[in-house]
């Protein structure tokens, strides 16, 4: 099941994302912080 959560970031990279999803697969920003967040822990393990 899937948590809503929130989060802050600055505009510029609010912006960097709104062109990620114009140029990409992701189906929102939701998904791309999903992938990232995922990336980001697999590179913990």
């Amino acid at each position: 099941m899937k948590q809503k959560i929130s989060i802050s970031i600055e505009e510029e990279k609010v912006k960097e994302l709104d062109e990620l999803l114009k140029k990409s697969k992701f189906r929102s920003k939701s998904h791309v912080m999903e992938v990232a967040l995922e990336k980001l822990l697999e590179g913990e393990k």
